[in-house]
C-alpha cells in the first residue's frame, strides 16, 4: 500500500513537472467579475528551446445571445471572416437567426504578445455606456476576466462612455505534442467534464490533465477550461446534461482564495449578533401582541351578557383624543360587539371626535365647507380633512373595512364621531387638489401625463380592493366626484359604503355558486363605473353617451376615428397628448362600459394597459 501510494505522488509529481515545462494551463475557478490573479486567469505562456515565443491558430467558443444573434453580428464583435465561421459551424447564410446559446466556434490567433501569458487581442468599440465587468463577464461572456480589462486598459474610469475603444485580450493557449488545439471553452450552469469531453470526442482524462485538474476537482460557471483537441473542432450539439461520477458543475460559489479566516471569523460574529438581535426583537413583538391581546379578551368576557347584545349596544372603542395625543382615552364599555383582533389594531390609532369638535372643524355644517351630499371640509390641526355624515349602524362596517386597507391610493380615515340618537361622523384625510371632478371643471393643470397618472392610480386601488383583501370589496357608486387627487396628482379612492360582503363561501360539502356569481356581478358593474371614469378624464365632461362614443368600436373610416376622437378630447388639453395613447384609452374605456359585463376586461387587463402609459 505504501509503495502504490509513493508510485502514485511520484507520477504526479512527474505530470506536474512536465506540465510545466511547457506552457502552463492552471484553471482558475473565480468568476470573470472578481478582482485579483489567480492560476489560470491567464494562460501562461513559456519559450521553446531556440527562445523563440509561442504563437498558434486555435479557437475559442462563444454562445449566441440577444446582443448577437447572427454570424454576421459574432463576425463583427470578433473581427472574424464571416465565410470562416459558417464552414465551421454548418450555418448557411449569416443572416440567420441562432438559437439562444446556440455554441459558435471562433477562429484566433493566439500568442504570448507582450509579457509571458497567452492572449489574442482584439478592439472593442463600446455601443452604450457601461463598465468593464459587464463588458468581461457579459459582451465576451468571461473569454476575458475583469481584472484583464482593467491591467490591459488602465486610463478607463468606472463607467466606460459610448465610443470608447477597450483592448481586449481573449484568453486562449497554445498547445504542446501531441494536440493540435486548446480550445477556450467559458462554462455555464450545466456544464460539467464529462459533458464537454462528449461534446468534443476527447477522453476525460486529457481535459483533467491540460487543466491541472484532478478527478475530485470541481468546476464553476462564469470560469473558462480549455479543451485539448487531435484536429479541427467540430462540436455536438445534441449532447444532454449528463449527471456524471466525475467532477461537474455544482451550482455554488467557488471560495475566494484572498480571504483571511480573520475576516470570516469577524463576518460570522457579526451575522450572528445580528441573527440573535433579530430574534430577540421579534419575541418581545410576539410578547406585547399576545399580551395586548389577551387583556382585551379579559376586557369582552367580563360581562358574559355581551354575547346577547346587538349593535345597538355599541360603544366607543379606546381611542386618543385629538387635544391630547399622548395619552389615550377611555370611552369604551366592556359590551362592545368589536372583535378583539379588532380592537387590538386600531384603538390607539383612530381619534375621538366629540360632536361639538366635529361642529368646529365642518364650521357648523356651513353651506361653504360642503362639497357633497352630508360630505364637508374642514381644518384641523392645519390639515384638510373630509367629514361624512354616516348612520350610526354602518360605523362598524366601515372600522371593519379600514382595518383590513392600508394603500397609497385609498383615503385614510383619521377618526370618528359616534352618536347614538342622530347622525354620526367620519373624519377622512381630504387630498389638496379636492375631487377629480372639481380638478376636470378647472383642468387647465391637469395634463395628459396627470390624467393617465391618475387613471392608473385608480385601477390600482380597485385592484387591491377587489382582490388584495378579505372579502373583496367593490366600490359602489365610483365616480370623479368620490375620487380625490393630492398635491402630487395622485388620486385616491373614498370608502363609505357598506361591503356587499360576497366572498365564495366554503361548507362542508359543496361551495356556494350564488354568492360567487354575485360577487363577478359585482366586479363588472364595478368596471363599469371605472369606465365610465374613464370616458370623463378623456372629455372632461361628467356624462357621455353611447352615440358620442360609437366611433371608438370602429364606426366610420380610419380617418374618422381620429377626427372623432380629437373632437371628443377635452379642449383644455389643446391637444397637447399622444394621439395613439388616447386612442389607446379610449378603446379602453368602451371596452369596460360594454352592455354584456362578460365582455368588459378585468381590473388585471386595465392594469396591464394602463402601465404602459405611466
Amino acid at each position: 500500500m505504501a509503495c502504490n501510494t509513493i508510485i502514485y505522488i511520484w507520477l504526479l509529481f512527474f505530470t506536474n513537472s512536465i506540465n510545466s515545462i511547457y506552457s502552463q494551463a492552471f484553471y482558475d475557478a473565480t468568476s470573470c467579475s472578481k478582482d485579483g490573479y489567480a492560476p489560470g486567469t491567464t494562460y501562461t505562456c513559456t519559450y521553446n528551446t531556440t527562445q523563440t515565443k509561442i504563437s498558434c491558430q486555435t479557437f475559442l467558443i462563444f454562445r449566441s445571445n440577444h446582443r448577437f444573434p447572427t454570424i454576421s453580428a459574432i463576425s463583427a464583435l470578433f473581427r472574424s471572416p464571416p465565410t470562416t465561421l459558417l464552414r465551421l459551424n454548418n450555418i448557411d447564410h449569416t443572416s440567420e437567426l441562432l438559437v439562444v446559446d446556440r455554441e459558435v466556434l471562433i477562429p484566433v490567433a493566439c500568442s504570448c504578445g507582450s509579457g509571458e501569458f497567452f492572449r489574442a487581442g482584439i478592439n472593442y468599440t463600446v455601443p452604450e455606456n457601461t463598465t468593464l465587468s459587464d463588458t468581461a463577464c457579459g459582451v465576451f461572456e468571461g473569454l476575458v476576466k475583469t481584472i484583464t480589462l482593467v491591467e490591459e486598459n488602465p486610463n478607463v474610469e468606472d463607467v466606460v462612455k459610448v465610443g470608447f475603444v477597450l483592448n481586449v485580450p481573449l484568453k486562449c493557449a497554445c498547445p504542446n505534442e501531441p494536440y493540435k488545439y486548446l480550445v477556450t471553452y467559458p462554462l455555464v450552469s450545466g456544464d460539467s467534464v464529462i459533458k464537454i469531453s462528449t461534446k468534443f470526442g476527447i477522453s476525460e482524462d486529457d481535459v483533467l490533465r491540460v487543466n491541472g485538474l484532478h478527478p475530485d476537482t470541481t468546476v464553476y460557471p462564469n470560469s473558462t477550461i480549455l479543451i485539448p483537441l487531435y484536429s479541427e473542432p467540430t462540436i455536438n450539439l445534441s449532447v444532454p446534461n449528463l449527471q456524471p461520477p466525475t467532477p461537474g458543475f455544482l451550482p455554488t460559489k467557488p471560495v475566494e482564495r484572498n480571504v483571511k479566516p480573520a475576516k470570516l471569523k469577524k463576518v460570522y460574529i457579526v451575522v450572528s449578533i445580528i441573527g440573535f438581535g433579530l430574534v430577540l426583537a421579534i419575541l418581545i413583538v410576539t410578547g406585547l401582541y399576545v399580551n395586548a391581546l389577551n387583556k382585551c379578551k379579559r376586557d369582552i368576557l367580563v360581562i358574559p351578557s355581551m354575547q346577547r347584545s346587538s349593535f345597538t349596544s355599541f360603544s366607543t372603542p379606546r381611542v386618543s383624543s385629538p387635544r391630547s395625543r399622548q395619552s389615550p382615552i377611555t370611552r369604551s364599555s366592556p359590551s362592545s360587539c368589536l372583535s378583539p383582533d379588532l380592537l387590538a389594531g386600531i384603538k390607539y390609532s383612530l381619534y375621538n371626535f366629540t360632536i361639538d369638535e366635529i361642529k368646529r372643524v365642518a364650521r357648523d355644517f356651513n353651506e361653504e365647507c360642503k362639497v357633497s351630499k352630508n360630505a364637508y371640509r374642514g381644518l384641523f390641526d392645519g390639515v384638510q380633512v373630509l367629514i361624512k355624515e354616516i348612520e350610526f349602524s354602518e360605523i362598524r362596517h366601515v372600522i371593519d373595512l379600514y382595518s383590513k386597507i392600508n394603500h397609497v391610493n385609498v383615503v385614510k380615515l383619521i377618526g370618528v364621531c359616534y352618536n347614538e340618537s342622530s347622525w354620526s361622523y367620519l373624519v377622512l384625510e381630504h387630498p389638496e387638489k379636492g375631487s377629480l371632478r372639481d380638478c376636470l371643471t378647472n383642468s387647465s393643470s391637469l395634463t395628459w401625463h396627470r390624467r393617465t397618472q391618475i387613471a392608473f392610480d385608480v385601477a390600482m386601488g380597485l385592484h387591491y380592493l377587489h382582490y388584495c383583501i378579505v372579502p373583496p370589496y367593490m366600490q359602489t357608486g365610483l365616480n370623479s366626484g368620490n375620487i380625490f387627487v393630492t398635491s402630487k396628482w395622485r388620486a385616491k379612492l373614498t370608502i363609505l359604503s357598506r361591503n356587499t360582503n360576497l366572498v365564495l363561501q366554503i361548507g362542508s360539502s359543496n361551495l356556494e355558486y350564488e354568492n360567487f356569481d354575485a360577487l363577478k356581478a359585482s366586479e363588472k358593474e364595478n368596471i363599469l363605473e371605472f369606465g365610465m371614469v374613464l370616458l370623463e378624464i378623456l372629455s372632461g365632461k361628467v356624462k357621455t353617451d353611447e352615440k358620442s362614443i360609437g366611433f371608438l368600436g370602429g364606426e366610420g373610416s380610419e380617418r374618422g376615428c381620429f377626427d372623432h376622437l380629437k373632437s371628443f378630447m377635452d379642449p383644455n388639453l389643446k391637444e397637447d397628448y399622444p394621439l395613439a395613447e388616447a386612442l389607446c384609452l379610449g378603446v379602453l374605456a368602451k371596452a369596460c362600459v360594454e352592455c354584456d359585463p362578460f365582455h368588459r376586461p378585468s381590473m388585471e387587463d386595465i392594469l396591464k394597459v394602463l402601465a404602459r402609459m405611466v
